[in-house]
């Protein structure tokens, strides 16, 4: 669940006697199989230069890199070739109708001014100062790996011997809130459970808010480093009850850490894997891609191409994969796109697109995962749950597996759970479709606090 918010500065030149109207924000939404995707182009003036941005708001990104941008005879264009992306449209005055263009596909995009620039989300759980509670900003070092972590540690008021949790965020780098679509979950958790009983710690990823940079070799092992750096931080102040709570991949860091760390009392897992990740991924793209309306033929050819493109990742084992790769995915993107008339240049774009991310330390390390060695080690009691409704991690495969492994161990104090009715965020949802995160305005149903606090309190 990763989203990094980029910022990001474009200048054009000063060409149209509407140069004056155009400034401000201009937003409009995408018709993709069904589901709107909105999209907002902010475009300001700084003299005689123009700064403009484009915000995603359902996907949480915000200041998305525009690489080119002119603006002249009231005619727009704005290109991002590392997104593979493109927009063309013509400025009358009141509106910008025009094409947007993204990995050969094309869809009319209409873009009218956005009245109000920061609209506020309804977001009730979200807790607001003053709070009745011991907070304590901290900051530590990961011995290992050198680099600074900085976060917050909530305590519950006039409390003795009480358990902390350690939160652990999801896929990419997030702040200790884990904000993601104007959400906060992680401080919505600190503040109930410190009302409950429970403390909680919860951390800047690599790079972000207090916390020092990360670097391009980074992997999960690597952050569980810096969980592994923050249970030995908690039981240097003293702390004995110490467990951690990880979301999706989170859910997958939070067992490699309680098997190489022996302070650690207690798992939860959230969403966490509980297959191997390309089995995961698979199950993935094909409920994201049945829920936005994409046809049996189109999941069935998306799932082979993806099956090859792990397979290959998974089985490498030259010396330069990036290198490697390139000629590979470009061979099988051409056989899966052989009746969709794209051009060479289109092709291309899409492998340089692609090719980077799939072949980072990150990626091959997770896709190679598998989530058996470490679940099956574990006899610390553990709580694992899953919404119903999560596409992202497929609840009945994954608690499944998550079971099936700590039976391995020989685990007697395991609680296994699919929550009816809830997505991959934990909220009370509709259908599950990533397109509803940012609609909904509840942050995390009260069903999974309660869950996991009466379990953590429940603990011998």
């Amino acid at each position: 669940m990763k989203t990094k918010v980029l910022l990001f500065f474009l200048f054009v030149s000063f060409q149209s006697l509407f140069s004056q109207e155009i400034q401000g924000s201009w937003a409009g939404s995408l018709s993709i199989q069904g589901t709107q995707l909105p999209l907002v182009f902010n475009i300001q003036k700084n003299g005689d230069l123009y700064q403009t941005s484009l915000d995603s708001p359902m996907q949480g990104a915000k200041g998305i890199p525009i690489k080119e941008t002119t603006f002249a005879n009231n005619e727009l264009q704005l290109a991002a070739p590392n997104l593979n992306l493109k927009f063309s449209g013509h400025f009358n005055g009141t509106s910008i109708e025009g094409t947007f263009v993204q990995n050969g596909g094309s869809i009319p995009l209409v873009l009218t001014r956005k009245l109000n620039d920061t609209p506020v989300l309804k977001r009730p759980q979200e807790p607001k100062p003053p709070f009745d509670y011991p907070i304590e900003e901290v900051v530590f070092v990961n011995p290992k790996d050198k680099n600074t972590l900085a976060g917050t540690l909530t305590l519950p008021k006039n409390k003795k011997d009480f358990p902390v949790v350690i939160l652990i965020t999801g896929s990419g780098a997030q702040n200790r809130d884990s904000e993601i679509f104007g959400h906060k979950p992680f401080a919505v958790i600190a503040n109930d459970f410190a009302q409950k009983g429970i403390g909680v710690l919860r951390l800047d990823d690599r790079g972000v808010g207090g916390s020092s940079k990360g670097t391009p070799e980074d992997t999960s092992a690597s952050f569980a480093t810096d969980i592994t750096a923050a249970v030995d931080f908690l039981s240097a102040k003293g702390f004995k009850k110490i467990g951690l709570i990880g979301h999706s991949e989170g859910g997958l860091i939070a067992p490699m850490v309680a098997v190489q760390n022996t302070k650690v009392q207690f798992v939860i897992s959230l969403a966490g894997p509980g297959i191997t990740i390309d089995q995961m991924m698979l199950l993935q793209s094909q409920s994201i891609a049945k829920s936005q309306g994409a046809t049996s033929t189109q999941i069935e050819a998306s799932t082979a191409f993806n099956k090859k493109v792990y397979a290959y990742i998974i089985n490498y084992n030259g010396s330069n994969l990036k290198a490697d790769f390139q000629p590979y995915i470009k061979e099988e993107f051409i056989k899966l796109t052989q009746n969709q008339g794209l051009t060479e240049t289109q092709i291309d774009e899409f492998v340089a697109q692609q090719t980077p991310s799939i072949t980072s330390p990150w990626y091959v390390y997770f896709l190679k995962f598998n989530p058996e060695l470490y679940w099956s080690k574990i006899k610390i009691p553990v709580l694992a749950l899953n919404g119903s409704l999560d596409l992202q991690v497929k609840a009945t495969e994954n608690l499944a597996g998550i079971q099936a492994y700590l039976t391995k161990a020989g685990n007697k104090k395991a609680t296994i759970k699919e929550l009816p009715g809830l997505n991959h965020l934990f909220q009370e949802a509709k259908t599950g479709s990533t397109a509803e995160y940012s609609t909904i305005e509840q942050t995390i149903a009260p069903v999974v606090l309660d869950t996991m606090s009466n379990w953590i309190l429940g603990l011998k």
